[in-house]
Formats: C-alpha cells, structure tokens, sequence
C-alpha cells in the first residue's frame, strides 16, 4: 500500500490511497498526520484504518506530478514540530565514497580516516540480535519542515554554498504518539541533498553541509522494507540524461539494522516529544559527486525504485552568491 497527499481540484489537500495501479481520494480524512493520529488514537495499524474510511474519486499521479500538485506524503501542521534528519557510512559501499573524499593524499597509504574507522564499526557491531543495542552511526541534522521540499519543487542552494549534490536515500517517516512511543508510518524516496565541495574541505564541516532543503515522496510505502532496495538516480540536464546510475538500499546492502539506527534516533527524549513527526534517512553509497559531476542550476534529479511509486523528482536552484555578513541587531 502506497498513501501520498495531493492538491484536489479545489486546491485543498487531500489523502490518496494506492493499492497496484489504482490510486483513490481516502474520503473523511483532510491530511496523512490526521490519518495517523486518528489510528494511533483508535490503536489500530494504518492499513486497518484506512480500511474504516470510503474511498472517492480515482486519480492520476502521474498526470498531478506534471502538473506539480504532489506535496509530501506526510507533514506536520506546525514546521517547527517536523524534523529532518540523517545517518550516513551505513552501506556496503558508502565508506569508500567517503574515505575517497576525506583522505589526504599523503596520508593514504598509511592513515585510516575516521570515515573508514565509523564503517568498520558499523560492521562489527551495526547489526546486532533483536533487542541488543549496537554500535552507534554517524547522525546529522538537516533542519525542521522548512527544509522539507515538496516533489516537483525545487532543492534551492543558498548564496553561502560551495556546491549543492544529490544523494538517494530511503528514509523513514515517523509520528510520535501521546506517550513519547515513536510510531512508524512507513518509507520513502528520499533526496538528502548536500554540499559535498564544502564537505570535503574538513570532516568537521559535515554539520555545515547537511543543513540544506530535502525532499521525499512522493508515496509513502506502508509496511515492511523490502530486504534489498534497487533504485535508480539519474540527473537531467537540457532534457538528456547527464548521468545515471543504480542504487541500493534496504537491510542486505547496509552494515546496521533499521532497528539499530532507529534506536539511536529515538535514544533522545528529545526527539520523543507528542505529535511530532520525524523524517530520518537511513545513508546511500551513490553519489554523481564522486563521479566529478558538479550540479547546475536547472539540472532535475530523479530518484525512482520499484514498489516506490511515481519517481521523485527535483529541480535544483541557486540563490545568488552571498558577499555580505548577516547581521545581528543588539535589544
């Protein structure tokens, strides 16, 4: 089961309900979040939720994508309650992209970054039996749901940035119930855009390149994670493929659980707090950056994975170059 959220014909929101290839209007419901704090309320799953509700008219996600009437398959009321965040050198693969751009050439042959040192944790202790605590991953923060792009829209660069990048991502996609219990409500696309120039200048610059805008969606995959994810991330520019390339996920292809990297998410009360709703993606060892290609203003960027739904699409925009110091006013 596929849910995602679009503008009607009214120009109102409305939840959509996707079953193979048919996608509905779910009637008696205005967003996803209410759709979910009512089950949390009723203690029933989503999909027995959604079942207690009449589906409407059919619809076309396809044709509402061109037509940007997509929005984010979930998304809280207030954006200061939505929090988007992220962990990285999680998949088979992903530490040799990121060792590749953190090592100092004289220092390769005998220094093991400290990327390589976080990955080799992650596969001695990333997986641990069910109810053990492992080893805990890289964590970064991207910022509350005003960096939550819509699909369709455009991934803006600020005037302070070095470069703005891709990375296709799984996330998952969280409520936090009235007792503090964080609730999954699936899984989705994901574009952690970055700044991987600045990123590459010093390690501890990772915080700085990670506070950029995201998009997910636009369905969100109800149920369990497929064992091994196969998706494709490809960037257009001028209505001809620039570049393409396949990427993985899902738990074959990572060296932590999900239920490891969500424990570590949720360890802090902080992010346990009722109502809120959490947006975590779970890492990607693809990336065009790696592949020298350097993002331009215009260039769209499609993520599309079977059992996924419509592909996730973005433009990415660049505001212009920032030349003077922002300023701070004394009360």
């Amino acid at each position: 089961m596929l849910i995602s959220q679009i503008l009607d014909d009214t120009g109102a929101i409305a939840v959509v309900v996707r079953n193979g290839s048919e996608a509905s209007i779910l009637k008696g419901v205005g967003t996803t979040y209410e759709l979910v704090q009512e089950a949390i309320g009723k203690g029933l799953s989503l999909a027995e939720c959604i079942r207690g509700h009449e589906l409407g008219a059919a619809v076309d996600l396809e044709k509402l994508a061109a037509e940007k009437r997509l929005l984010l398959p979930l998304h809280h009321p207030d954006a200061a309650h939505m929090h988007l965040t992220g962990t990285g050198l999680t998949h088979l693969g992903s530490a040799a992209t990121r060792d590749a751009m953190h090592a100092k050439a004289e220092e390769e042959d005998t220094h093991v970054t400290d990327s390589m040192k976080m990955f080799r944790m992650g596969l001695e202790d990333g997986r641990p039996e069910p109810g053990r605590i492992g080893v805990q991953p890289e964590w970064f923060y991207k910022g509350n749901g005003s960096s939550a792009v819509a699909p369709g829209a455009d991934l803006v660069s600020p005037g302070f940035c070095e470069d703005g990048g891709e990375e296709p991502e799984i996330a998952g996609v969280y409520v936090v119930g009235p007792d503090g219990t964080p609730f999954r409500v699936g899984f989705a696309l994901a574009n952690e855009f970055s700044d991987h120039v600045m990123e590459r200048q010093n390690y501890l610059y990772l915080a700085h390149s990670k506070l950029r805008p995201a998009s997910f969606g636009p369905e969100l995959l109800v149920g369990d994670l497929p064992e091994s994810v196969e998706g494709t991330s490809r960037i257009i520019r001028g209505g001809e493929v620039l570049w393409e390339k396949p990427f993985l996920s899902g738990e074959a292809n990572m060296s932590h659980t999900l239920a490891n990297l969500e424990h570590h998410h949720f360890k802090y009360g902080l992010f346990r707090q009722p109502g809120d709703v959490h947006v975590h993606m779970f890492g990607t060892a693809t990336l065009s950056f790696a592949d020298g290609i350097s993002c331009r203003e215009g260039d769209e960027i499609e993520l599309s994975a079977p059992g996924f739904g419509v592909p996730l699409k973005n433009r990415l925009a660049f505001e212009p170059a920032e030349t003077a110091a922002t300023q701070v006013k004394v009360l």
